[in-house]
């Protein structure tokens, strides 16, 4: 049977709250005769046992007890993403010179420099790795894939998030490169917000989410890459609670957010390019929310 994730269980649990009835069976109940769709767009309905029992555990555990039961070696295959493994496989391929690129030496090479840990990385995952995300696949793959002109129909169907690497601020005596977390709505390419950081992290992409959602309502989805802050437990649970769907890009497949990624463009051609006043963060944030408002 198929798993049901975090994500899913707790948009039923939410349904609850919002369920015809005076009673929490009557309420359970009602949501059992409701379908849901999951991540891949599937509907799916449960029994009213099935809530109760995600009910009992979310009250006694909190959100640890919507994790499915994982096996216990688990975690020993998989401690790193394909994002991360992307990372090292691209830090090597020099060392090939353009030529064929021999698996068995390549993993050799990331585990003696050190790159990955032979405790993270077994020599069948990074086999796997490679086959299911195609990490060895020319760049060009998917550059030259074949694009159809696509948009939703209507603002608010589907926003695409993303981050982009930004200049330098001071920061009390210190230098520090900033991050741009921002969210673009896919039919009107309205910038829902956009916000300068100091870090990268779940605390940052939930204060942008969070002034976006106030500026322009909730959305119907999210479009983002597999990121750790964009597959992270708080942005699932947060999606869940709000009825929004979460959806993940392809790995290595940047073009399939490509109006998130057009507007970065603009930004490093059009802003970043300006002589701005970089001696807070602050500061650049006032300038930038300025470019977005009024160019």
């Amino acid at each position: 049977m198929k798993r049901v994730s975090a994500y899913l269980k707790m948009q039923v649990l939410a349904a609850i709250d919002y369920a015809e009835g005076t009673r929490r069976y009557q309420r359970i109940r009602q949501v059992a005769a409701m379908q849901f769709l999951d991540e891949q767009g599937q509907r799916r309905q449960f029994t009213w046992r099935t809530i109760q029992t995600w009910y009992s555990r979310y009250k006694k555990h909190g959100i640890t007890g919507m994790q499915p039961k994982r096996r216990r070696d688990l975690s020993a295959t998989r401690k790193i993403t394909p994002e991360q493994l992307l990372e090292a496989i691209n830090a090597l391929l020099p060392r090939f010179h353009g030529g064929r690129i021999n698996k068995r030496e390549l993993y050799r090479l990331i585990i003696e420099k050190g790159i990955i840990g032979s405790d993270q990385l077994a020599q069948t995952t990074f086999y796997r790795f490679i086959r299911e995300y195609e990490l060895l696949s020319s760049s060009d793959t998917a550059q030259n894939k074949k694009r159809l002109a696509f948009a939703m129909q209507y603002a608010n169907q589907l926003w695409q998030g993303d981050t982009l690497y930004g200049p330098y601020v001071r920061h009390e005596s210190r230098l520090l490169q900033t991050r741009l977390i921002a969210f673009l709505d896919d039919a009107s390419r309205v910038l829902c917000h956009g916000q300068f950081f100091l870090t990268e992290n779940t605390d940052t992409l939930v204060t942008t989410l969070k002034a976006a959602f106030y500026k322009r309502g909730i959305p119907e989805s999210i479009y983002v890459d597999n990121g750790s802050i964009y597959t992270s437990l708080e942005l699932t649970l947060v999606c869940a609670r709000l009825g929004c769907i979460l959806r993940h890009a392809p790995v290595r497949d940047g073009a399939s957010k490509g109006k998130i990624e057009r507007f970065f463009l603009s930004v490093r051609e059009r802003f970043l390019t300006r002589a701005l006043d970089l001696s807070s963060l602050e500061a650049l944030n006032a300038q930038f929310t300025r470019w977005v408002e009024e160019e």
